[in-house]
C-alpha cells in the first residue's frame, strides 16, 4: 500500500473482491489521495481476511502518515445522501481506537464483499489507525447505496480531519 494524504492524483485498487475495489477507490478519492493498494488473498478461503488485512494496513499507514498529530483539525463529521440512502459519520483522530457502526444491511453479499465484513472494515481501520468512529445509517433500503455512502463519509471526514490548521496538537491535554 503506498498513500500519499497531500496530493490527489492517481488512485490504483487491486484485490480479488469487485465491489471492495470499488469501496476502496471511492474512499481513497474521497480523501483526496494518491494512492496504491494491492491486496493479494494467499488462502482463498473467503473475502474476510483481504477486507481485514486491507483495514488494518490502511489504518496503520495512517497512523504512521500523521505522526504526533500535530496542527491537524483532528475532528470531522459528515451526512451524506446516496439516493434514497442517509449515513451519519463521526471521527476523532484521537490515538483512542474505538468504533461503532450501525447499519442496517440486509444483503449477504454485494460483489463478493459479504456485507458483514463491511462493519469489519471499518473498525479494523479504526483500531489501526487510533481513531475513534460512529457510523449510523439513518435511512436507505438499498445496500450499496447505504455502504457506498459509508465510505464516502469516511473519505470526507479524514480528508478534512486530517487537514493541517492549527499549530500544535489540537488537545487541551497538549498531546494525542
Amino acid at each position: 500500500m503506498e498513500i500519499n494524504l497531500d496530493s490527489p492524483g492517481e488512485i490504483k485498487v487491486e484485490t480479488p473482491v469487485p465491489f471492495f475495489n470499488h469501496m476502496l477507490y471511492t474512499l481513497l478519492f474521497y480523501m483526496r489521495t494518491t494512492s496504491k493498494v494491492k491486496g493479494e488473498d494467499k488462502q482463498g478461503y473467503d473475502d474476510h481476511h483481504i477486507v481485514e488485512d486491507v483495514a488494518i494496513t490502511l489504518g496503520t499507514v495512517l497512523k504512521e502518515a500523521l505522526g504526533n498529530k500535530e496542527g491537524i483539525k483532528r475532528f470531522s463529521h459528515q451526512i451524506i445522501p446516496m439516493d434514497e440512502a442517509l449515513v451519519m459519520l463521526a471521527l476523532d483522530i484521537s490515538g483512542r481506537p474505538y468504533s461503532k457502526v450501525e447499519l442496517n444491511l440486509k444483503r449477504e453479499s454485494i460483489g463478493g464483499l459479504s456485507t458483514e465484513n463491511v462493519p469489519h472494515f471499518f473498525s479494523s481501520l479504526a483500531t489501526n489507525a487510533g481513531i475513534t468512529l460512529h457510523l449510523i445509517q439513518l435511512r436507505g433500503e438499498n445496500d450499496h447505496h447505504v455502504i457506498e455512502a459509508s465510505f464516502k463519509a469516511l473519505g470526507l471526514a479524514l480528508y478534512d480531519a486530517t487537514r493541517v490548521v492549527y499549530g500544535g496538537v489540537t488537545s487541551t491535554k497538549g498531546s494525542l
